[in-house]
C-alpha cells in the first residue's frame, strides 16, 4: 500500500507506540487520526509533530473500552480525512495481579480494552477500507501474550488472543483485500515500563534479552510501518522484542 493520501486512525496515538506509529505513517503521506482518552498535552504534541509533515491530523477523544466509543471514532476519523485505508489498534495498558489479585470489573476492562474493542472498530472500518478496494488492519500484542509471566493474568491473557484474531480477520477479509497483521513488542522504552524495578531493568538487559538492550517506539512504528505497506503480508504476528523470546534458558 501507498500511503500518500491514504487515511488511517491509530487509537491511543498520543505517546508511546501509538504515536510513533502515527508519525511514521504521516511521514509516508498518509492523514491520521489519533484517539485520546483526554484532549491533553500528549495528543497536541503528537499532532503538531504529524503536521509539520504536511499532511492533516485528527484528535479524537474517546475511550477504546466503550462500544459507541470505539464505533464514533472510526465514523469521526472517516469523516473527518474523507475514509478510512488503515487502522492501528494500539491503546491499552497494564493489568496487574494474578487470579486472587484480578477483579472480575478489572478482568473484564481488560477484554474491553485490548479484545472487544478490536471488534467494534474494525466493524465499522471495513466497509469504509472496501470503498477504497483495499485496507490494513494492525493489532498490537506483547511478548506477554507468548510466554508466562507472574502477576499479569489478565494481561497476558487478552495479549494472548489477539494473534488468533489477527489469523481469523484476515481469512475472513483476504477477499476484500484487506490485510490484518499482528506486532507482539518485548521491553520498550514507554511509559508502560516506567514501573519497572532497577532490578528487574538489570535482569533484562544482562541476561534475558540477547541484545542487550530494551527497544523503541520508533521501531515498532517502523515495523508497523512496513506490514501497512507490503501488500503481501497477512494474518501474521511480528515479534519485536531483542531476541527475549528466542531463549530456552
Amino acid at each position: 500500500m501507498q500511503l500518500k493520501n491514504k487515511t488511517a486512525l491509530v487509537t491511543g496515538g498520543s505517546r508511546g507506540i501509538g504515536a510513533a506509529t502515527a508519525i511514521a505513517l504521516a511521514r509516508e503521506g498518509a492523514n491520521v487520526a489519533i484517539s485520546s482518552r483526554h484532549a491533553d498535552e500528549d495528543a497536541e504534541c503528537t499532532k503538531r509533530e504529524i503536521e509539520k509533515l504536511g499532511v492533516r491530523c485528527e484528535v479524537i477523544v474517546g475511550d477504546c473500552g466503550q462500544a459507541a466509543d470505539c464505533e464514533r471514532m472510526v465514523t469521526q476519523a472517516a469523516n473527518a480525512l474523507g475514509g478510512l485505508d488503515v487502522l492501528v489498534h494500539a491503546a491499552g495498558g497494564a493489568v496487574p495481579g494474578g487470579l486472587s489479585e484480578v477483579t472480575p470489573e478489572a478482568w473484564n476492562a481488560a477484554f474491553d480494552v485490548h479484545v472487544h474493542a478490536v471488534y467494534h472498530l474494525s466493524r465499522v472500518a471495513v466497509p469504509h477500507m472496501r470503498k477504497g478496494r483495499e485496507g490494513a488492519i494492525i493489532l498490537i500484542s506483547s511478548t506477554a501474550g507468548k510466554l508466562g509471566v507472574m502477576g499479569s493474568l489478565a494481561y497476558q491473557t487478552v495479549k494472548g488472543a489477539l494473534p488468533q484474531m489477527t489469523r481469523a480477520l484476515a481469512r475472513e477479509l483476504a477477499n476484500d483485500n484487506i490485510r490484518v497483521n499482528c506486532i507482539a513488542p518485548g521491553v520498550i522504552r514507554t511509559k508502560f515500563h516506567e514501573h519497572m524495578s532497577a532490578e528487574q531493568k538489570k535482569l533484562n538487559l544482562e541476561h534475558r534479552i540477547p541484545l542487550h538492550r530494551e527497544g523503541t517506539s520508533e521501531q515498532v512504528g517502523d515495523a508497523i510501518l512496513m506490514l501497512v505497506k507490503n501488500d503481501y503480508i497477512t494474518g501474521d504476528t511480528i515479534t519485536i522484542d531483542g531476541g527475549l523470546t528466542s531463549r530456552i534458558a
